[in-house]
């Protein structure tokens, strides 16, 4: 079994809110677009459980998923108890300060 697929059985997917009624069309063509999620839970969590923690920048290096990507990913992964914070902060690929997660 394909670990995505392993991940979608073991962890119910809330639908968090990703668009604000305020938001522009393309805000709301943007969620409407978003269909699977998990495989980018676990592409997250395979990162910070290969490499350790990591910034927002890092986990974009070694899952291959864009950092938009990932930022919209971490807040919704903490609310689920996946990740946390470390408190720490590392520089980003722009040489500014971002937040680590950790499993």
């Amino acid at each position: 079994m394909d670990y995505k697929d392993f991940f979608k059985k073991i962890i119910p997917m809330p639908d968090f809110p990703r668009v604000r009624t305020s938001d522009p069309a393309t805000s709301h063509q943007a969620a409407a677009s978003i269909n699977d999620v998990s495989s980018h839970y676990a592409q997250i969590m395979e990162a910070l459980s290969t490499i350790g923690p990591l910034g927002k920048d890092g986990i974009s290096f070694y899952s291959r998923l864009d950092p938009n990507q990932i930022a919209r990913r971490l807040n919704e992964m903490q609310k689920l108890g996946l990740i946390r914070l470390t408190g720490k902060t590392v520089k980003s690929n722009s040489n500014r300060q971002e937040r680590e997660w950790t499993l």
